[in-house]
């Protein structure tokens, strides 16, 4: 028989409990019950997100309730007085509508066009009888000219309450980067769950950020929801949320794509679609070849989410090996930013896929992990890693100068725990300067869920 005493505890934490069960089983800060991510009068979720040409165009991305029919967005150059309302353009754009798992709400872009290169704008987006705060952004320059990205593997999992912290200290570590790429599985799209809830958490994540650096984000498998039959379906919100550049194949509208940002190509591919759909795949290679061959600038940054090389246990891909490092390799690709597994790899392979100085051809390629979810590191990984880790948040910053890429991998802390040069030579070839610390490998120091391939599962740490 329960004693009243041992009632009223049990009655305190059960639901404590429960909660915390439940909000872990959304991957969400989210209890249950609770609804935070409604959209409301004020405009949320704003993002800047890529166009062909980053000097003269810019798209913005929100989201309102459905009240807000209109897409209205305001620009002006950016000065020191606050009468900024005076001298901004009010730019129309398109309204899409998506009932989601918090409710109606209408996204919005607007592409701002005819801008200067090398100019600081202000912009504010338009909510019901309101705006948002006024951002700032500076278009790129035109030509080539050196600027820094930061690069970001999975967030996915509990991504307010892990992945908060590692894009809070890339962007104190690179206030003033340009671009950032986010390598797929930004969420992880529970089909049990809302996972709209994990869609406003990588947003609160970001934050002001996502509103003033341009966004080159490719998709994951986990931006693909499970169909009752045939390949995996891209989640809704992913189109609406990212209006990027329709220069890629028709038949891949937001996930396929380029932007050249001074004197910097950088491409998205989409291996979800090229892995489950073999006319996916040849379409995308098609499309590659072209971009790649016609490409004017000092370097070439590909993005997508599966691993050319895998890093963690029970991995591999050898259809994108069949069908993307042929081209890789004879376009002179090189960096290829890539996520899904949950370590840390990076390798400079030759032609053949071999560990080695690049022969003066292929790109280096690299595979990191920003949120808490942590796999095994493979057996074959040091075949064609040089570097790798386990059990490590981390973050990139990448910097372009004319005749340099300055590549340093920092954990969520912003230690250094990797760093690279490539020099391109007089005779256009490369050489790579290896710079990483003297320091271990770091490995899985998980004493209680350490599985074969597992170090630490996605929610089980939210802690609620």
């Amino acid at each position: 028989m329960v004693t009243k005493a041992r009632y009223i505890v049990f009655s305190i934490f059960l639901p404590l409990f429960l909660t915390s069960f439940n909000a872990a089983a959304q991957n969400t800060l989210v209890p249950v019950g609770e609804i935070k991510y409604a959209a409301t009068a004020f405009p949320d979720r704003i993002v800047l997100t890529a166009t062909e040409d980053p000097a003269r165009n810019q798209t913005v991305n929100w989201r309102t309730r459905g009240s807000v029919t209109e897409a209205l967005a305001q620009i002006s150059k950016a000065t020191d007085t606050p009468a900024l309302h005076l001298t901004a353009e009010t730019i129309p754009g398109r309204t899409q509508v998506l009932e989601a798992g918090n409710g109606l709400a209408h996204h919005h872009h607007v592409t701002f066009n005819n801008l200067e290169p090398d100019t600081l704008y202000a912009y504010r987006v338009r909510g019901d009888n309101t705006w948002s705060e006024w951002f700032h952004f500076r278009t790129a320059k035109s030509g080539f000219e050196p600027h820094t990205a930061i690069y970001f593997g999975d967030a996915q999992n509990a991504v307010k309450a892990h992945f908060s912290r590692v894009i809070r200290e890339a962007f104190s570590t690179a206030p003033r980067a340009q671009v950032m790429v986010h390598a797929g599985d930004l969420v992880n799209s529970s089909s049990d769950a809302n996972h709209d809830d994990e869609w406003g958490e990588w947003f609160d994540a970001g934050s002001f950020i996502n509103s003033m650096v341009t966004t080159v984000a490719t998709p994951g498998n986990h931006e693909y929801l499970a169909q009752p039959s045939g390949p995996r379906k891209l989640v809704p919100q992913w189109p609406v949320h990212f209006a990027m550049p329709s220069n890629g194949p028709a038949e891949l509208g937001s996930t396929v794509y380029f932007m050249d940002y001074q004197g910097v190509r950088y491409i998205s591919l989409d291996s979800q679609q090229a892995l489950q759909d073999a006319a996916m795949m040849q379409i995308q290679t098609s499309w590659l070849r072209g971009v790649l061959g016609n490409n004017p600038n000092n370097w070439t940054v590909v993005t997508y989410h599966h691993p050319m090389f895998s890093v963690s246990l029970g991995r591999d891909n050898p259809r994108l090996r069949e069908s993307w490092q042929p081209l890789f390799d004879e376009f002179n690709v090189d960096l290829v930013l890539q996520g899904h597994d949950h370590t840390y790899g990076r390798g400079e392979n030759v032609a053949t896929g071999a560990s080695g100085q690049l022969g003066g051809a292929g790109p280096m390629y690299v595979v990191s992990v920003s949120g808490p979810k942590m796999y095994m590191i493979g057996e074959s990984a040091p075949e064609t890693m040089d570097r790798l880790a386990e059990d490590t948040q981390l973050f990139q910053i990448i910097q372009f100068s004319e005749s340099r890429v300055v590549y340093e991998a920092r954990t969520a802390t912003g230690e250094l725990y990797d760093a690279f040069d490539i020099e391109r030579l007089a005779d256009k070839s490369k050489r790579v300067v290896d710079r990483r610390p003297d320091t271990p490998d770091r490995l899985c120091g998980n004493p209680e869920e350490r599985t074969g391939s597992s170090c630490w599962g996605g929610s089980s740490h939210i802690g609620l």
